[in-house]
């Protein structure tokens, strides 16, 4: 069975239509071609190691003819190369050809150009032969130096990950990254040092920290993460340190970074309970929601701000909050406004649940001036809160009807089923509260425009309706939304007076029929049919010319009610004047159905 094979993590696309490489072809390229020969030489070269291939024979001729190579393209092709190229013998010996390389290396961490140097050090780091790195630590320690930040940045990390793999070959590492830390100017490199005390030398880190917690709101936003990542883990190890940095983490949620506020208010929510610890992390959860653009960070952030709910003692500072959080209804995405609506319907108190409505008040109205392709999902969204709102707190329910109501006339009838669900609910829950409720229904009565929702407002008239001036009120509103008079008199006026000469012309139908010896035989028919023009007719009188008649049933009902309960509390005389309407409304209904002017004709049901 053969060894496990190293790992590799380069990865390089090879074309489909690439030709099959020779190796005695590619070693006369390296040998004897120009640059732009060895060059796709070279690439060859490592696509063939990548498959699999060894081709020992190319290494010695690749460190002849090409490592003197000045061309940096040539340079980032090498250090490709050396990383994947088999560097030990089968027994684990280092190969005597990787000496002359590691002279190599070493000229190129002194090369004037520092991308060269910093891309050398970089390919340090993968490096995993301790034989390789040891004559390299005097070049990789002055790099340290050097002028240039993207050299001293990369001579950090590369030192970092030696001291990682063979802390034997730099022991004091930790103290020259002090050292150097102490004097570095360039918040990268900084950054980078202070990254590998944190998980080399903690003390040293905490040292470098305290020393200068003043000015770390000056600091870029790459350092002031990885303070916050040690600040955490410090607190966590050592509880007693926390009352040291907590001032520190409240500073940093004043950063210009979102990413550090982020993080700062994550860690103080971690390391203190204490009110003003929670209520400071969640006003720099609630900046950030609604700052930012993208809808999945307001998404992350909405869930954290969504999890402090769940203790108990957060819950309470955060109920304090609740129209700070109502301002992410800004946003337009209706996932966002959701969550927010639910978190902020969890958290509304008595203290603050009238500021609540009137804000989901003022977005109702803002939803009628903006027309979205979630408009109307995000209006069915406040009128379900509205809704538990009213029914959480019912001193609220008297401000809430009315901007509800208002709904019945929207087009969405998704919306408008919603409100009769809140309606039906009211108006059996608040006593006090139905005089205003059918007020308010019989004005948006004529304006609603969904049968569904009408036949649920007559149920809830016919059923809620009980005082004599209420009941007549009804009667009226329901002649007003189907027209005066006989409603087949009405339609006959209607199509005496609109039909028009063309819309009388006879039309010939033309019937195929079988005669008795089997022969087909045509039979032609002249036929009138009167044709309307489209008219505006009163609501209920256009759903029945449209063939709903199950409104006719409701109307029927809701109209029965409101006559025998009528009955118990008027005179005789207007007692029988209210069910002559009545009877002539349904009476009208039936001539109306078997008329044969709806497009459908009433059922016997």
């Amino acid at each position: 069975m053969t060894a496990v094979e190293q790992p590799c993590y380069t990865l390089i696309n090879v074309p489909l239509d690439s030709e099959p490489y020779n190796e005695m072809q590619l070693k006369m390229d390296l040998e004897k071609g120009d640059t732009k020969v060895k060059i796709e030489a070279l690439k060859k070269t490592i696509n063939m190691i990548l498959a699999g291939e060894k081709l020992p024979g190319l290494l010695m001729t690749i460190i002849r003819f090409v490592l003197p190579l000045q061309d940096h393209m040539i340079k980032k092709l090498l250090l490709i190369f050396w990383e994947i190229v088999p560097k030990t013998t089968p027994d684990g010996k280092l190969l005597q050809e990787m000496i002359l390389v590691c002279d190599a290396y070493r000229k190129d961490l002194q090369h004037p150009n520092e991308f060269l140097r910093g891309a050398t050090l970089r390919f340090l780091c993968k490096l995993k032969e301790p034989e390789l790195l040891e004559p390299l630590m005097p070049a990789i320690r002055a790099c340290l130096e050097h002028r240039h930040s993207y050299v001293r940045r990369n001579a950090v990390l590369a030192i970092f990950t030696i001291y990682k793999n063979f802390e034997f070959l730099i022991p004091d590492a930790p103290e020259l990254i002090a050292n150097f830390l102490d004097g570095e100017q360039d918040m990268s490199c900084k950054r980078n040092a202070f990254l590998m005390l944190l998980h080399a030398d903690q003390e040293r880190a905490l040292a470098y920290l305290a020393s200068c917690l003043d000015q770390v709101t000056s600091f870029g936003d790459i350092l002031q993460l990885v303070i916050v990542e040690l600040i955490y883990k410090v607190c966590h190890a050592n509880p007693s340190e926390r009352s040291r940095f907590i001032r520190c983490i409240y500073n940093l949620l004043n950063s210009n970074s979102p990413a550090v506020r982020y993080e700062a208010a994550g860690t103080l929510v971690t390391l203190s309970n204490a009110p003003t610890a929670i209520r400071a992390a969640a006003s720099c959860y609630i900046e950030l929601i609604v700052k930012e653009s993208d809808n999945n960070v307001k998404l992350i952030v909405l869930d954290r701000l969504i999890a402090l709910r769940e203790h108990p003692s957060h819950e309470r500072v955060l109920q304090e909050l609740v129209m700070d959080i109502l301002r992410v209804l800004s946003s337009p995405d209706l996932e966002v406004r959701k969550k927010t609506l639910a978190l902020a319907l969890d958290l509304v108190s008595s203290r603050n649940i009238e500021e609540m409505v009137l804000v989901l008040r003022k977005e109702v109205a803002k939803t009628h001036d903006v027309e979205h392709e979630d408009t109307g999902k995000y209006r069915q969204l406040l009128v379900r809160t509205l809704h538990s709102c009213s029914i959480k707190f019912p001193d609220v329910a008297s401000s809430v009807i009315p901007v509800l109501v208002e709904f019945l006339s929207d087009s969405n009838e998704l919306a408008a089923t919603d409100v009769l669900v809140f309606v039906r609910e009211a108006i059996q829950k608040f006593d006090h509260l139905q005089p205003l409720i059918i007020d308010k229904l019989l004005e948006s009565f004529p304006d609603i425009k969904s049968v569904k929702v009408h036949r649920a407002a007559l149920w809830i008239l016919g059923e809620y309706a009980t005082h004599a001036a209420d009941i007549v009120a009804v009667l009226q509103q329901i002649q007003q939304t189907l027209g005066d008079g006989s409603l087949l008199d009405a339609e006959q006026k209607l199509l005496a007076g609109e039909t028009t000469d063309e819309s009388n012309q006879p039309t010939q139908q033309t019937t195929t029929l079988v005669t008795s010896d089997g022969t087909y035989a045509t039979q032609s028919a002249f036929n009138t049919t009167p044709k309307l023009k489209k008219e505006k007719r009163p609501p209920l009188r256009q759903y029945m010319m449209d063939g709903e008649f199950f409104i006719g049933a409701a109307l029927g009902t809701t109209l029965t009610k409101l006559s025998l309960r009528y009955g118990q509390k008027a005179s005789t005389a207007k007692r029988n004047r209210f069910d002559a309407d009545v009877m002539l409304i349904i009476s009208g209904i039936i001539h109306l159905g078997k008329s044969g002017l709806p497009a459908k004709a009433i059922t016997n049901d």
